[in-house]
């Protein structure tokens, strides 16, 4: 397998983490950004930029002059009645979700098009975007503009860059925790599902790799919907 150069953003933790794993583990060379490497693993190809992707600036030349694959991690579950959200909470959620993804794939666009190896794009969405659910309102907007901006960016940067979206149902990890505090809360929300469980970070990251590869060559466009056939089975 050829050796290729990919950025994860958030790729200390949660799905990020796995997908910065598992690409290491298939040789590639990786670059996470993130504010902690506290879980982040010892590898030569592996190399760690602290940022804040909100706050802090990229400089000119921090990022690898050839990028093959970018993959934006970070996001919000802010889960409250629509009444209780004000509008700083939609516009923080708005900022994570969106404008940290609008602000990577400008410091990154260079790099991928200077790629001779089908460079992709890879965001996330949420099951709730096309699943109407309570209490979602916030983060089901601003995923929405990030399903948005997936096909706009697809349309725009074809046929040179490919971009697609997975959209994951809820997933065991540090940011749902609070959902998932305890075993009859994880039993209740598993059984949500069609396949009857909560999805695992391996799952997305299969997809997140499967879609920054070469194997995904002939998919652009796309929102891939790993989330157990919540969003289209009814069991």
């Amino acid at each position: 397998m050829e050796q290729k150069q990919y950025i994860v953003i958030g790729g200390s933790r949660g799905i990020g983490l796995q997908i910065t794993k598992d690409l290491l583990s298939q040789n590639h060379k990786v670059t996470v950004l993130s504010r902690g490497t506290e879980q982040l693993p010892q590898d030569a190809n592996l190399t760690h930029i602290v940022k804040d992707i909100l706050v802090d600036e990229l400089a000119t030349g921090e990022l690898p002059g050839v990028i093959d694959g970018l993959v934006y991690c970070p996001g919000s579950i802010v889960l409250k009645p629509f009444k209780s959200l004000s509008e700083e909470q939609f516009m923080d959620d708005y900022k994570i979700n969106v404008l940290g993804a609008v602000k990577s794939i400008k410091a990154a666009i260079n790099g991928l098009k200077a790629s001779t190896n089908e460079p992709s794009i890879v965001l996330f969405s949420t099951v709730a975007v096309g699943q109407g659910m309570p209490f979602h309102a916030s983060i089901a907007a601003s995923k929405g503009a990030v399903e948005g901006l997936t096909r706009s960016l697809a349309a725009e940067l074809s046929p040179t860059i490919r971009v697609n979206c997975i959209a994951p149902s809820l997933t065991d990890t540090e940011l749902a925790s609070k959902i998932l505090s305890s075993p009859e809360k994880s039993e209740a929300a598993a059984q949500r599902h069609p396949l009857k469980k909560i999805g695992k970070v391996e799952d997305i990251s299969a997809m997140a790799t499967f879609l920054l590869s070469s194997q995904s060559q002939w998919i652009t466009g796309q929102i891939m919907h790993i989330d157990g056939g919540m969003s289209s089975l009814k069991v």
